[in-house]
């Protein structure tokens, strides 16, 4: 009887998702994490939804004709909502037709991703970085090549970006406010990015895209503000999640837009060519009741006042038990470094007591530790002691 065979390109997603994988599966077969756990893992939501997501839900999935839930790629109303927004936030003037409302940031990153790649080529991506960049690269039938950020203070490292490039490059992934240091990048790192994609682009003979992903846009602290690297370079792709905002990640809504300082000849061809990935991808538009509901929950946003305010309190409370760890200017992620090198190890202590921590290993940031601040005060408050209490232990 012949083996049953499986997709290789699914074979290798499966690698690029292991670590995370593997860390999601113990966490299931353990004990749970019981009542009075705090939860800092994924950046699920800890506390009740707006109750305006909810209001608009409910409003938005009341049919009106019997076409309600019928098939439709695109809302005009949403793709005119994100292009009026992004026009009055960015200074350009961004139209409805470059506007793909996806199936979150997920959808919004395979769609582009699946417009421009041929078969091998090789988008690179920032080391540390969102866990799944790799696993969509190949998924969309590429090859990642990951490029660490600064050590000192997590920035773009431009010349190794440069060092990266070959004729095969077709993307550059830049993740700002970024995912997990909570840094965001300066324009003068991202106008030297652009002006060295331009001059790449020039020598090898074709455009190099560069995807800007910007689920954490609106989550920025102080007198801190988001930069897009679209505002730099011409031939970007800006991917975004209403998840983050709304803090509801389930709900799975995003778009996709093409810059609008890319020239339209460009445009009109990826028009096409994103609208096609998606169907090609599972027919993956987000759905009419979430395309519907957009304009009001474009409106929306979690109170990011109240966001900082559980950032400075938690560093200050890391910090006094010993910690080291940076002061994020945007998402909701703190950082600390492990006050062992086995950051494994030490996320496993602090889950003995309850506290539950994303090791840095399965974020490529070993030996840290990523918390997300999407637990709540109570979760705050109960788990700083623990996080006292284990870090004196390896202490001792």
């Amino acid at each position: 009887m012949p083996i049953a065979a499986v997709s290789s390109r699914m074979l290798a997603v499966t690698e690029e998702m292991r670590a995370v994988m593997d860390f999601a599966q113990r966490v299931l077969e353990g004990d749970g994490l019981g009542p009075d756990a705090c939860d800092f893992m994924f950046g699920n939501p800890q506390e009740p939804p707006l109750r305006g997501l909810v209001d608009a839900l409910v409003r938005h999935a009341e049919p009106q004709d019997v076409h309600w839930f019928g098939y439709q790629k695109y809302d005009a109303v949403a793709r005119e909502t994100v292009a009026r927004k992004l026009s009055e936030t960015r200074g350009r003037s961004y139209e409805p037709a470059d506007i793909a409302i996806t199936a979150g940031g997920f959808g919004a990153i395979a769609a582009a991703l699946l417009a421009v790649l041929e078969v091998g080529d090789e988008v690179i991506y920032p080391r540390p970085g969102w866990f799944a960049y790799g696993a969509q690269i190949r998924g969309a039938a590429g090859t990642p090549v990951a490029v660490d950020l600064s050590p000192v203070n997590f920035d773009l490292d431009i010349e190794k970006i440069a060092a990266s490039i070959t004729p095969r490059t077709r993307v550059v992934v830049v993740n700002t406010p970024h995912n997990p240091t909570g840094r965001i990048f300066p324009r003068a790192q991202l106008d030297a990015l652009a002006d060295m994609l331009a001059a790449a682009s020039e020598r090898h003979g074709k455009v190099i895209y560069l995807l800007a992903d910007e689920p954490y846009a609106r989550l920025v602290f102080g007198a801190n503000a988001h930069i897009s690297p679209a505002e730099s370079y011409p031939h970007t792709l800006i991917a975004y999640s209403y998840g983050k905002t709304l803090l509801a990640p389930g709900e799975r809504l995003g778009w996709l837009a093409l810059g609008a300082d890319m020239p339209e000849a460009d445009r009109m061809r990826l028009r096409e060519a994103v609208d096609i990935a998606q169907v090609s991808h599972g027919w993956a538009f987000a759905g009419r009741t979430l395309q519907r509901a957009l304009p009001d929950l474009e409106k929306l946003c979690i109170d990011v006042a109240a966001l900082e305010r559980r950032r400075d309190g938690m560093v200050e409370g890391l910090r006094a038990a010993g910690y080291d760890l940076p002061v994020p200017e945007g998402t909701f992620y703190l950082i600390p470094r492990s006050p062992i090198p086995d950051d494994i190890a030490f996320a496993a202590r602090l889950a003995a007591d309850g506290v539950w921590v994303l090791p840095g290993s399965v974020a490529q940031l070993p030996g840290r530790l990523r918390i997300s601040l999407t637990a709540n005060d109570v979760m705050v408050e109960r788990s700083l002691p623990v996080f006292a209490q284990a870090i004196r232990e390896v202490a001792a």
